[in-house]
């Protein structure tokens, strides 16, 4: 997950005043504040509603990983609020609240992909960085599940005027990927994928830019060969300063092991 703007602070750092307006629904700012948010508190002061037994139902599991516990407050709320209360967590100020709409798209029945899809469009535009990671995180096992078809649906995505939107085309379908399950197939065969990194090869956008270089990255760790073609290729055909950026980088795993070597 992007780290936001500040950086070097941990959770002790921040004040109690800061953490209680988090947890009454102020956004975050970085990671650490996103990481520091009581869940419990939180839900229970924008759905106040929603009953002792379900915050005490988050609180046992407060110490579980990040990615189970956003999962585990989307469904506690579906759960006990019904599918009405999206709207108010989508809208809500808070980034984390915004982040339990994320997850409880991904983790909707019955929605075919290209509705998932659709419906996740919004969240990945969000402005605030940690929604934006919540959202590809919270859709990715479906992407996986039908890839053939994810690829092709998110192919037009890297058309985008957004360079959000485009940014989750390929941040979303990373091989190896941040705070989720790899991508076995991607992993073995990630030529499968060019539909979404080729036209983004020398996107203007430096955010597009390093999602590619670390798709990149991921592939030449099974790989390097089939990287070092593909970046010059890229390299020859279009040698642009984006190109350039973003195969110097794609590349960097394969540059060190060529040092220790």
């Amino acid at each position: 997950m992007s780290t936001g703007k500040a950086k070097g602070r941990g959770v002790k750092d921040i004040t109690a005043e800061r953490l209680a307006r988090l947890n009454a629904g102020a956004e975050a700012t970085t990671l650490t504040e996103c990481l520091a948010v009581d869940f419990a508190e939180l839900i229970g002061n924008i759905l106040p509603e929603i009953g002792c037994d379900a915050l005490s139902e988050i609180r046992v599991n407060a110490s579980t990983g990040i990615l189970r516990r956003m999962s585990l407050a989307a469904d506690v709320i579906v759960d006990r609020l019904g599918a009405g209360a999206f709207e108010r967590v989508a809208r809500h100020p808070s980034d984390t609240a915004r982040g339990w709409a994320c997850f409880m798209i991904g983790n909707a029945a019955e929605m075919d992909l290209c509705a998932r899809l659709d419906t996740i469009r919004p969240f990945a535009a969000d402005p605030h960085f940690g929604v934006r990671e919540w959202s590809w995180m919270a859709v990715r096992p479906h992407l996986t599940a039908e890839l053939d078809r994810t690829i092709a649906l998110l192919a037009e995505w890297t058309a985008d005027p957004s360079d959000r939107i485009r940014r989750f085309a390929s941040e979303a379908i990373r091989p190896r990927g941040v705070w989720c399950a790899h991508i076995t197939v991607l992993k073995k065969q990630p030529e499968l994928a060019l539909a979404v990194i080729e036209p983004l090869r020398a996107d203007p956008s430096t955010y597009v830019q390093d999602s590619v270089a670390n798709w990149l990255n991921d592939a030449s760790k099974d790989h390097p060969g089939w990287v070092e073609a593909l970046c010059a290729r890229w390299s020859s055909k279009n040698p642009t300063l984006a190109t350039t950026r973003i195969c110097r980088r794609g590349l960097r795993s394969i540059k060190n092991t060529d040092r220790k070597a």
